[in-house]
C-alpha cells in the first residue's frame, strides 16, 4: 500500500504554494511552456500557412508584424498583469479592475467553454487520420477528399436552403437529414477528454510536467517536419513564394490587413482567459511584461518557421495561388498534407509522425481552455470542492456536450459555432477588455478632477465615434466612416474640455503646462496611465521590465478601434447565411456570450454570485487622484508621489504607506 501511495505521489505531484496559499507553478519554464501551449497548436501548422498562401509574398509580414506590436503584445501584457497582480481567474481579475467589468471576465470564460467543446472534435479528426496512418497503403490513396469527408467526418450533405432573389427574405431553410451519432467519433472523443483530464487533473503541478510531453516534444517533431518539407524535390519553388516574392500592390487591399490581424489575434490566444488563469498561479512578482513578449514572439516565431515545411510541400506539389483556389485551414491539414504524404518515400512513417504532432499540439491547446473554467470554480468555491473533482466533472460534462458534434451533421454545427465565436464574440470580448479597462478604471478620480458632465461627454464621443464610424463605413464608404468617427470624437473631446472644471491634482510633464492640457490629460489618458502605474507596483518591481508609458494610450486609441473595425465585418456575412440553421445557432450562442459581457455593466450586482464574497468589493478603489496602489494578498500599497494626490495632505510624509485593510467604498 505504501508503494502504491508513493507511486501515486509521483504521478500526481503535490502542488507548490505561494505565500498567499494559492497553487504555484513549479518553475517559470513550466508556466511559459503551458502558456505557449495554449497558443501554439495545430492551427500554427495548418491555419497560418493557409492565410499566408492566400496572401503570399513578403508583403504579408508588414501587416502581420504590425498586428503583433499593436494588438497581441499590449493585450497580453494586460491579461498576464491583472491575472498575476489580482491573484485570480478571469472574473476575479476583471472585477478587480472594476466591478462592472466582471461581465467581461465571465464572457472570456464562456468563450473558452464554448471553444473547448468543439476543439476536442478537431482532435478526433486528427486521431482518425493517425489511426489510419498505420495501414499500408494509406487508405486515402486516390481518394483524399472522399476519405476526409466520408470516412473521417462521416458527413451527410444537407438540402441547401436559399434566400429570395432580391436577398430580402429567406426562401427556404437548409435541412440536415441525419443527426445520428458516429460510434468511432464518440469513442475517440472520450479518449481525447481522458488525455486532457490526465494533463490537468491535479492542478499546475501535473500540468507543469505534462507540458514537457504535449508542448516540448511537438516542437522537436515540427522541426523534423520542416526539415523534411524543405528537402523535398522542387520545395524551393514553394519557399520562394513564401519568403522571396513581393507584391506591394496587395498592401492597398484591406483583405491582407484584416487577415493578418485576425491571424495574430487568434493564434496568440488572447481573450480566451487562460493567460489570466495561468498567470494567477505565477510567483508574486514575476516578470509579466517580459513573459508576455516571450509568449507572443515564441508563438509567432513557431508558426513562421513551421510554415516553411508547408511551403516546401506546396512547391513539391506544384501548386500556387494562380492555379489553386483560396485554401482554408482544414484543407491544408486534412487535404493538402495527406496528399503530399502519399508521394513521400516512407509515407506511413511521415503520416504517423505528422498526425501525432498535430494531436499533441492540439491537446496542449485544449487543457488551458478547460483550466479557465477550473480556475473560476476554484476561485469561487475552492474551499468546498477539491480540484480533482472539479476537473473530473468538467471533463465529463464537456465530453457529453461535445456529442452534438459527433453526429453526421456535426461538422456543419461546428463550423457554424466556430465562425461566430471567433469572428464576433472573441473580438468583442477583447475590445471590451481594452476599451473599458482604460475607461472605467478609477473613473471616480477623473470625475473628482473634471466633473461628471465632462467625463460622460468625453466617453460618449469615444464610444459612439467608434460605433457610428464603422456603421457609416459599411453603409456609405470607409472615408465617410472615418470622418464621422473622428468628427464625433473630436467634437465631444473639445466639449468635454470646455465643460470640465480645473483639476486640483497635477498632470505630468507636458500636460501640466496649462489648464486645458491638464483637463485633456485627466479625461483622455489618466485611467490607462494609472492602471499602468498600479500594476507596475507588482509586476514591474525590482529589475522586472515595467509596463511602458505608451501602453495605456496604445490600448485605448489604437488597439481597441482596430478591433472595433474587425468586429464590424462579421455582421454583413451573417446576412448572407441566415437561411442555414447551424449558422443561426452559432450566431445566437455568440450573442449570449456578448450579453454576459454587457450584463456586467448594466446589472453588476446580479453577477456578484460569480465572485468570492470576500473579494466583491476589490473593484471599488477610493485612493485619491495620482495615488498609486497595488493589491496583493488583501494588502494595499499606497504611494503618494510628490504630494500631488487628493488622498494626501501637507502633514502626510512623502513616502510609501502600508495598510492592512482595503478601505470600504
Amino acid at each position: 500500500m505504501s508503494k502504491f501511495k508513493s507511486f501515486l505521489g509521483k504521478l500526481l505531484p503535490k502542488n507548490e504554494q505561494s505565500e498567499d496559499g494559492r497553487d504555484q507553478w513549479p518553475s517559470r519554464t513550466a508556466f511559459l511552456l503551458a502558456a505557449v501551449g495554449g497558443a501554439v497548436g495545430q492551427g500554427n501548422i495548418i491555419r497560418y500557412p493557409s492565410q499566408v498562401f492566400n496572401n503570399v509574398g513578403l508583403q504579408w509580414f508588414i501587416p502581420y508584424l504590425m498586428a503583433i506590436a499593436i494588438l497581441a503584445i499590449p493585450t497580453l501584457i494586460l491579461e498576464i498583469s491583472i491575472g498575476q497582480a489580482y491573484r485570480g481567474g478571469t472574473v476575479v481579475a476583471f472585477n478587480n479592475v472594476h466591478r462592472r467589468m466582471k461581465g467581461v471576465g465571465l464572457a472570456s470564460m464562456l468563450v473558452s467553454a464554448t471553444v473547448v467543446v468543439y476543439f476536442g472534435i478537431i482532435l478526433v479528426w486528427i486521431a482518425k487520420f493517425f489511426r489510419h496512418s498505420f495501414t499500408s497503403p494509406l487508405p486515402w490513396t486516390g481518394r483524399t477528399e472522399e476519405f476526409y469527408y466520408q470516412d473521417v467526418l462521416g458527413q451527410v450533405d444537407p438540402i441547401a436552403g436559399s434566400l429570395s432573389p432580391d436577398g430580402t427574405s429567406v426562401q427556404q431553410y437548409s435541412v440536415y437529414p441525419d443527426f445520428t451519432l458516429i460510434g468511432e467519433t464518440v469513442g475517440w472523443s472520450a479518449f481525447i477528454w481522458f488525455c486532457v483530464w490526465l494533463c490537468m487533473c491535479n492542478g499546475v503541478g501535473i500540468t507543469g510536467r505534462a507540458v514537457y510531453v504535449t508542448m516540448a516534444l511537438p516542437i522537436i517533431m515540427t522541426i523534423i517536419i520542416v526539415g523534411r518539407g524543405v528537402s523535398l524535390p522542387n520545395a524551393g519553388r514553394g519557399v520562394k513564394l513564401y519568403f522571396a516574392s513581393w507584391d506591394g500592390a496587395a498592401l492597398a487591399s484591406g483583405q491582407i490587413w484584416q487577415t493578418a490581424c485576425g491571424q495574430v489575434f487568434f493564434s496568440t490566444g488572447v481573450g480566451f482567459g487562460y493567460y489570466i488563469s495561468y498567470a494567477s498561479y505565477n510567483t508574486k512578482f514575476a516578470n509579466a511584461v517580459q513573459d508576455a513578449i516571450i509568449l507572443v514572439t515564441t508563438n509567432c516565431f513557431f508558426e513562421t518557421v513551421a510554415a516553411f515545411g508547408v511551403f516546401g510541400i506546396v512547391g513539391y506539389l506544384g501548386i500556387n495561388p494562380s492555379n489553386t483556389p483560396r485554401l482554408g485551414a482544414f484543407e491544408i491539414g486534412f487535404l493538402t498534407f495527406p496528399e503530399a504524404i502519399l508521394a513521400m518515400p516512407g509515407a506511413n512513417f511521415w503520416a504517423v509522425f505528422f498526425f501525432l504532432t498535430l494531436l499533441l499540439l492540439g491537446i496542449s491547446s485544449t487543457y488551458p481552455m478547460l483550466d479557465v473554467l477550473v480556475t473560476f470554480i476554484q476561485d469561487r468555491w475552492g474551499n468546498k470542492i477539491h480540484r480533482l473533482w472539479v476537473t473530473s466533472g468538467l471533463s465529463v460534462v464537456t465530453f457529453l456536450i461535445s456529442l452534438m458534434y459527433c453526429t453526421r451533421a456535426g461538422y456543419y454545427v461546428l463550423d457554424g459555432v466556430d465562425r461566430w465565436i471567433n469572428n464576433t464574440t472573441l473580438i468583442f470580448v477583447v475590445w471590451s477588455e481594452l476599451a473599458f479597462s482604460t475607461s472605467v478604471y478609477r473613473y471616480r478620480d477623473v470625475i473628482a478632477e473634471c466633473g461628471l458632465p465632462a467625463y460622460w461627454t468625453y466617453n460618449f464621443g469615444y464610444f459612439v465615434g467608434q460605433i457610428l464610424g464603422v456603421a457609416v463605413a459599411h453603409a456609405v464608404s470607409p472615408p465617410a466612416g472615418a470622418g464621422v468617427g473622428f468628427g464625433i470624437y473630436i467634437v465631444c473631446a473639445i466639449a468635454a474640455v470646455l465643460l470640465s472644471k480645473s483639476p486640483a491634482a497635477t498632470a505630468p510633464s507636458f500636460f501640466g503646462k496649462n489648464v486645458f492640457l491638464s483637463k485633456f490629460f485627466f479625461l483622455a489618458f489618466y485611467q490607462g496611465n494609472q492602471l499602468r502605474r498600479d500594476l507596475n507596483v507588482i509586476v514591474g518591481t525590482g529589475k522586472n521590465w515595467k509596463i511602458p508609458v505608451f501602453w495605456g494610450p496604445l490600448l485605448r486609441y489604437v488597439s481597441a478601434p482596430i478591433l472595433a473595425i474587425v468586429f464590424s465585418f462579421s455582421y454583413p456575412e451573417f446576412h448572407t447565411l441566415r437561411y442555414d440553421p447551424p449558422y443561426i445557432f452559432g450566431f445566437i450562442l455568440a450573442h449570449i456570450v456578448i450579453f454576459a459581457a454587457l450584463a456586467g455593466f448594466t446589472i453588476p450586482r446580479y453577477l456578484d454570485v460569480f465572485v468570492p464574497p470576500e473579494r466583491r468589493e476589490d473593484g471599488v478603489k477610493n485612493y485619491g487622484t495620482n495615488v498609486t496602489e497595488g493589491l496583493l494578498e488583501g494588502e494595499l500599497v499606497r504611494e503618494v508621489e510628490n504630494g500631488s494626490g487628493r488622498g494626501s495632505s501637507e502633514e502626510e510624509p512623502k513616502k510609501q504607506h502600508w495598510y492592512s485593510k482595503k478601505p470600504k467604498a
